[in-house]
């Protein structure tokens, strides 16, 4: 008979940890959060970095050439590079989730192909927008991850062609694979695509923790209160990435 994962829940307090798992060291971490401090099993949890890249991030990318502040997305790019190293050192799996859409957009519906080109003027995914030779298409300069951000050999990257990057891509297979339950989050935008993966990872049943300031959108900042107000209330929780450090520098391996 199979064990059912539950939490261990308190009004200041929720443990995370699951049933363990045959051949795999819990590390375990106390981490503030919100709304409630939180225990954390690492060797259950990846970390997906979403959308950090040239047309999302960069001067001359895709939103900054049609006019978008891109401030605030490049501003993620710091606290994300900052949470990434100790992250892989406590053997956390970082995923690159980006857009990397088909030349040819054959899989890509009209509502998806004119995000950001309502009248269907010019401007949209897949076309020549400022440095962005075909926007968020895969191989392109814009779809790259921007300056800043280096990957390391051992992480994974999975293309995605919709906000949420669990539909059409295999990214639960592979986190089912990682035998992950926790899912950390970080990127942009945070209202958009990171909310759309968030929310349907907590609907496939995973823990799932964003990580303040290293998400970051560009939409009005109402957005984001919104945002991190619904994580809290119906998905899951939000830490800070100095949180996160913090909580990473004494694991307790048990």
């Amino acid at each position: 008979m199979s064990i059912r994962r539950v939490w261990g829940l308190s009004p200041l307090h929720v443990d995370l940890r699951g049933p363990a798992v045959a051949g795999a060291a819990p590390v375990v971490v106390e981490l503030d959060a919100l709304p409630q401090r939180l225990t954390v099993d690492l060797s259950r949890a990846a970390i997906i970095v979403v959308d950090m890249q040239n047309d999302f991030c960069a001067k001359g990318g895709w939103l900054d050439a049609i006019g978008v502040d891109v401030s605030a997305a490049a501003a993620a790019i710091e606290p994300i590079a900052r949470i990434l190293p100790p992250l892989r050192s406590a053997g956390v799996p970082v995923i690159w989730l980006n857009w990397g859409n088909r030349p040819d957009l054959a899989n890509v519906p009209p509502g998806v192909a004119h995000v950001y080109d309502a009248d269907g003027t010019g401007g949209g995914i897949g076309d020549r927008v400022g440095r962005s030779e075909a926007v968020l298409t895969r191989g392109s300069w814009g779809a790259s991850i921007v300056n800043g951000l280096e990957p390391a050999p051992s992480d994974l990257h999975v293309d995605k062609f919709r906000m949420s990057g669990f539909f059409d891509t295999p990214l639960d297979s592979i986190l089912r694979q990682l035998q992950v339950d926790t899912v950390l989050f970080a990127g942009v935008n945070a209202d958009q695509c990171v909310l759309a993966t968030l929310t349907d990872a907590a609907c496939l049943g995973y823990d799932v923790i964003m990580v303040e300031g290293a998400s970051a959108t560009t939409s009005p900042a109402f957005c984001l209160d919104a945002t991190l107000y619904n994580v809290r209330q119906c998905f899951g929780f939000t830490t800070t990435p100095d949180h996160l450090v913090g909580a990473l520098v004494a694991p307790i391996t048990t």
